[in-house]
């Protein structure tokens, strides 16, 4: 029996604060964590990201979600995401700087995989991004033939 063969995960950060991104983004290259990082301001964009490479290519996603956006919510991404039968199976980790328990509570009940509170702090918020990228260095996301 030949193994499966396991894509390469596609990080989405979902970010329209743009200093915030690149920290994040630093500190997930500092654990060590190659995988490729595409950046969307707004979720428009990272859901047509999303789509696109579900339907172009079957690789999977791991979504790293800000809940204030400009265009829409992070819990209507989450929304759309969760009831989509192809997308719903790609982790999303919320990444907000809203530590409201209802808000934190409603992002688990739609589907969020783990919600990480951005510390106003730069150094929690560093250490936070760090504890981040060890997660997705050790974690597989199933592709489209792990649900056959």
């Amino acid at each position: 029996m030949a193994p499966k063969e396991h894509h390469q995960v596609t990080i989405l950060m979902v970010e329209d604060d743009l200093g915030h991104a690149r920290l994040i983004e630093k500190n997930i290259r500092r654990a060590g964590v190659m995988n490729e990082v595409i950046h969307a301001t707004d979720g428009t964009t990272a859901l047509n990201h999303l789509k696109k490479g579900l339907a172009a290519e079957h690789r999977p996603f791991l979504v790293l979600l800000d809940l204030n956006l400009p265009d829409m919510s992070g819990t209507t991404i989450l929304e759309h995401l969760k009831s989509d039968a192809g997308l719903r199976r790609f982790p999303v980790i919320v990444l907000t700087t809203t530590d409201d328990e209802r808000e934190i509570q409603r992002c688990y009940d739609l589907g969020a995989n783990v919600y990480i509170t951005k510390p106003v702090d730069y150094e929690a918020f560093t250490t936070a991004i760090r504890q981040l990228g060890l997660f997705l260095a050790v974690m597989q996301v199933p592709g489209a033939d792990d649900l056959t």
